[in-house]
């Protein structure tokens, strides 16, 4: 048995009931990119259902899908990548992540300060790429850090790399990290780097995240304690903190995660492949880019073929989202919002629809009751609906 869970980072399907809680009344990502590309190519996902799930500019209602399909409602509180892979994986959180809306307090940063032997500077909110255009010129001046927050709860360090090696960049996240708990366990700790000249600086791929780690088991450690083999793709095992995975396979973009994802589909193997395409999130939806967002779909589409293509008889492919990120929304963050779902392989039932789940943690209650592992305390099975 063989599952591949790929989490296409940011791509929601319409606002959830209490979006407007989180200010995201209205948020559709899928449906307004589609609009803003005058319709979607996606032959392959429109082949699963994925017209069936919403109505989308390009994409047909098939009357015949090939895969089963279904929407997940978040339960967890915020709408971040962290919550959302955790509730994927069957841990539901009744308490948000602390966020920072007017910065972090000065007395936390003068203590991780002396910790990383290097200032800090900055401390707002605001989007990454424009911060470091803004203060770049004065970090690699003075060799402080940039930190920065976003309405996620994240403490983001950004730095050059020719002023601040990578390593070093690390360490001091690692530090913050280890600063960030209790009253300021924010979800997540990112290293930023960036490179170029001033006017001209550009973030690269080795940005890392330092999560929280699990309060509770998941789905992964279920699994790997019962001998399967658990492969993150992507960001993944930085998300639960590296607990609960065998091999961690880390990507500087799509491409590279579509790559690994095809490679490993054409051997065969066993146990769970979670894989997190990133740049649908990072390159577009935060950086208000509908244009990127929808040529990022159609790619992705036509490389998932070469997953489809060689589900063997024991394994299954699902398709979802950790939360949404509307690139044509005036704001930069994530949104509040439905993920979709979409699942083949030669013994999932054609046609079948699971209906709108009331967790994201029926898939980890699902993938539990194939495998044969303790199911976890959240969500509900849909096996025997999709099972054919």
């Amino acid at each position: 048995m063989r599952v591949f869970l790929i989490v296409l980072d940011g791509v929601g399907i319409g606002a959830l009931p209490d979006a407007a809680d989180y200010g995201d009344s209205g948020s559709n990502t899928l449906l307004h990119v589609a609009q803003a590309a005058g319709g979607l190519r996606l032959p392959r996902l429109e082949s699963l259902g994925l017209g069936r799930l919403l109505e989308l500019p390009g994409v047909r209602a098939v009357a015949d899908p090939r895969g089963a399909r279904g929407r997940l409602a978040e339960r967890s509180k915020g709408k971040d990548s962290t919550s959302g892979h955790w509730e994927l994986a069957g841990l539901e959180l009744d308490r948000a992540f602390p966020t920072y809306p007017s910065g972090f307090p000065v007395e936390l940063l003068d203590r991780w300060s002396g910790r990383t032997g290097r200032g800090w500077m900055v401390n707002v909110v605001g989007s990454g790429t424009d911060i470091i255009q803004q203060h770049g010129v004065e970090h690699q001046r003075t060799g402080r850090l940039i930190v920065y927050t976003s309405a996620d709860s994240v403490f983001q360090v950004a730095a050059h790399e020719a002023t601040v090696p990578l390593e070093e960049l690390y360490a001091a996240c690692r530090a913050a990290r280890a600063l960030l708990t209790g009253e300021h366990a924010v979800g997540r700790v990112i290293a930023r780097p960036f490179v170029g000249e001033p006017g001209a600086y550009r973030r690269t791929s080795n940005r890392r995240d330092f999560s929280l780690a699990p309060p509770e088991s998941t789905l992964l450690d279920r699994l790997v304690a019962a001998g399967e083999p658990v492969v993150t793709v992507g960001k993944v095992d930085d998300l639960f903190a590296g607990r609960g995975v065998t091999e961690a396979l880390h990507t500087k973009d799509n491409a590279e995660g579509e790559d690994i994802l095809a490679a490993l589909a054409r051997r065969p193997g066993r146990g769970l492949v979670f894989a997190n395409l990133v740049d649908f999130d990072q390159q577009y939806g935060h950086r208000n880019d509908p244009a990127g967002f929808a040529r990022a779909l159609e790619e992705f589409d036509e490389r998932v073929e070469e997953v489809l293509a060689h589900l063997r008889s024991d394994e299954m492919c699902l398709i979802t989202a950790d939360h949404g990120n509307d690139p044509t929304t005036p704001g930069t963050d994530h949104s509040r919002e439905y993920a979709p779902l979409l699942l083949a392989g030669p013994r999932v039932r054609a046609g079948a629809d699971v209906g709108t789940r009331a967790s994201f943690a029926d898939v980890a209650a699902t993938l539990a009751e194939a495998f044969g592992v303790a199911p976890p305390a959240a969500g509900r099975s849909f096996l025997r609906e999709v099972r054919a």
